[in-house]
């Protein structure tokens, strides 16, 4: 049934999808044996995280032998049922979805949130997978377009972009004008997703500008982007190009590498529009094959981190590694070996390959029960707030289990990408 709705709105609205080939058993090195003891870890070590909260806490982090949980109006608040909800996917364990329902019921307020530029990461990987799971489209679709509605809330047809925050100062103590983040671009999906399922073109259509602005002022020549691109909100000129969470302006942070990578797959995906591969890959190049890229593919959390001196406040973190980015970049690295030719898509696969092995060896996989019931270790959140340094980190959590989830369904010659 799903499938038939989402099929029936595309055609209705005239959207096309990109196709994507199947992976050639013999390009995969990873056996079925590993990815199912980690699913199975991780499902084991997420119960036990589900046992020791209360229902209404949101996990966000471990931190201090203390669980943190910010809240539904966190941006992260979204992705802990949605690892809950891969991970039933897989077991078909119904205590796992009964936790997932759970949290579902306190997060769906956030529907009606116009003040965050995140609905993407809270209702999208959330209430998005349970309606693909489930086929339950009565309790979870209108929640899902109402979202969308107050996402586009932000969008303003001047810059020709979604507002990022609302508030905060730039590093020089300047108030923000119109600050918009490279992170934006993982909330396009749940827009390009919401015009499907309502059949409303106005979702798409924003999503598909944001992305556009997005790549004429986001991108270095190196394809390495910016974290923060500040407009001017009269005129849609441009006032400043920042970072918050990096370690310069100019420095390459390295989760915002990530989410640059992903949110221009999703819209290739979405779009069939060949800018936005063209642009993945340029940008997965970059990280690959950046000089700092440690042997073991976890980057460091930023990627210019050597160029810090003594003198520099951030300069005794300088070598903390961002497993979360590792995370996300290794599920995209798998949808990009999608949409590429063969000789590229095994490179693309065996990176991702990697990386996986790596989360799931010492010292960035918790034993079980350590880490508060997180899976993964070692990530940061932002070294210039001081905030979730070198901590387990929910989204960490989330990309892991998904590209796991999208190596499983290469090994079972099944879409790796479901929708």
């Amino acid at each position: 049934m799903m499938l038939r709705l989402f099929l029936a709105t595309m055609l209705i609205s005239g959207f096309s999808a990109c196709s994507t080939q199947k992976t050639p058993q013999k390009m995969l090195s990873l056996n079925r044996n590993f990815v199912e003891t980690e699913l199975k870890d991780a499902s084991k070590q997420i119960k036990y995280l589900a046992a020791s909260i209360e229902e209404s806490d949101i996990p966000t982090t471990f931190s201090n032998g203390k669980y943190v949980n910010w809240g539904t109006s966190w941006w992260c608040s979204g992705f802990y049922p949605g690892t809950v909800l891969y991970l039933y996917e897989y077991t078909k364990d119904p205590e796992l979805l009964s936790e997932a329902k759970r949290k579902l019921k306190y997060l769906e307020k956030e529907k009606d949130n116009t003040t965050t530029h995140d609905l993407g990461f809270m209702l999208y990987c959330s209430f998005g997978n349970a309606l693909r799971i489930t086929g339950d489209s009565a309790a979870y679709k209108n929640i899902l377009i109402k979202g969308a509605e107050s996402l586009s809330t932000r969008y303003k047809d001047v810059t020709k972009t979604i507002r990022s925050w609302d508030g905060g100062k730039n590093w020089g103590g300047q108030p923000w004008t119109y600050p918009v983040i490279i992170d934006n671009m993982m909330n396009l999906e749940f827009l390009t997703q919401a015009s499907k399922i309502s059949g409303n073109k106005k979702f798409y259509d924003i999503a598909v500008t944001h992305a556009n602005t997005t790549i004429k002022n986001h991108f270095r020549k190196d394809y390495s982007s910016y974290h923060v691109v500040d407009y001017n909100d009269k005129t849609g000129s441009i006032v400043g190009k920042k970072t918050a969470q990096g370690a310069f302006d100019e420095s390459a942070w390295s989760r915002g590498q990530s989410w640059a990578l992903y949110g221009y797959l999703t819209m290739y995906r979405d779009t069939n529009d060949k800018k936005y591969l063209e642009l993945a890959r340029n940008i997965a190049q970059f990280y690959i094959n950046h000089p700092n890229l440690p042997a073991d593919l976890i980057p460091y959390w930023d990627m210019d981190q050597d160029k810090l001196t003594q003198d520099n406040k951030y300069y005794k973190q300088r070598d903390l590694r961002d497993v979360s980015t590792a995370s996300i970049m290794a599920s995209a690295f798998l949808e990009l070996s999608l949409y590429v030719d063969k000789k590229e898509s095994q490179f693309y696969i065996a990176k991702a390959e990697k990386m996986l092995h790596s989360l799931a060896s010492k010292p960035y996989k918790a034993d079980y029960k350590e880490a508060g019931g997180y899976i993964l270790k070692h990530s940061v959140g932002s070294i210039p707030h001081k905030t979730e340094v070198d901590v387990p980190l929910t989204y960490a959590d989330y990309y892991y289990v998904e590209a796991l989830i999208r190596y499983m369904r290469m090994l079972d010659g099944e879409d790796v990408i479901k929708q």
